[in-house]
């Protein structure tokens, strides 16, 4: 089980009867890990660097573990949690946070766990994970799709695997998989510096939502993010040359005219 708050978030986690001698002495770290990773991604499905602060206990009676962060962190995700719960789908959930419930579901069926999810402001209601539930997304919803990124690229290359780092405001820092010939070729320096990126990968027809693991590196575009005020002085002044000698309050005029 988890829960959560400061207000409390809290995770019960109930297993069979011949495994009722787990007990947070037994219980393995590899699965706790699992779980801060699962609830994590439930409680802040965007930019985990900029999240509140989580706190963690975890207590026997089943193993149940024990989350505090902000208040409005809790109220979200029980608005969440509720609708997952009358819905019985978690396909318009942010992606971070279907995958977790979604392996929260696998592990109750690999392993006849039953989940309780519940928190402080989820009175009398919980969310249960168990071998008969099925939450999980519905596939056809994803399409592929060329998305654009923007950030600063903070690593590039990779022994086996080739793909760059991309720090962006929007989704934190990205990983995205890249050939390696084309960064071979690239004659510059490119860490630290602005780039917009092109690439494709997976995206929710419902939601707009991106799968940010599937993606793939197309091109890197150079991006100057920041307000350039010489660029827009010469835009200004070339556009009063062409402007010159015409009346815009007319010309207002009588585009609304046509328009109309």
């Amino acid at each position: 089980m988890f829960l959560c708050s400061s207000a409390p978030f809290a995770v019960v986690y109930e297993v069979p009867e011949d495994l009722q001698n787990d007990s947070p002495d037994t219980y393995d770290i590899r699965e706790i890990a699992q779980i801060f990773d699962a609830v994590e991604s439930i409680l802040f499905s965007g930019n985990k660097k900029q999240r509140p602060d989580i706190s963690y206990s975890i207590e026997s009676g089943s193993v149940r573990h024990v989350f505090r962060t902000s208040f409005q962190s809790i109220v979200a995700t029980t608005a969440i949690l509720t609708n997952v719960l009358e819905t019985g789908s978690i396909d318009k959930l942010d992606l971070s946070t279907a995958r977790a419930i979604e392996k929260l579901q696998t592990d109750a069926i690999a392993k006849n766990y039953e989940f309780s999810i519940t928190t402080s402001e989820w009175h009398d209601g919980e969310l249960r994970i168990t071998p008969e539930t099925n939450y999980r997304r519905s596939s056809e919803i994803w399409v592929d799709a060329e998305v654009y990124l923007y950030g600063t690229l903070t690593d590039a290359g990779g022994k086996d695997k080739s793909n760059i780092h991309l720090d962006t405001k929007e989704y934190g820092q990205v990983t995205i998989d890249s050939d390696k010939e084309y960064l071979k070729n690239i004659q510059e320096n490119l860490l630290y510096k602005e780039f917009g990126v092109r690439a494709k990968g997976k995206q929710n027809l419902s939601t707009g939502e991106i799968d940010l693991s599937s993606l793939r590196l197309i091109s890197l575009q150079g991006y100057r993010p920041k307000y350039d005020e010489n660029y827009l002085n010469g835009l200004i002044a070339k556009a009063t040359k062409s402007w010159a000698g015409v009346d815009v309050e007319s010309f207002v005029s009588d585009l609304r005219a046509y328009e109309q």
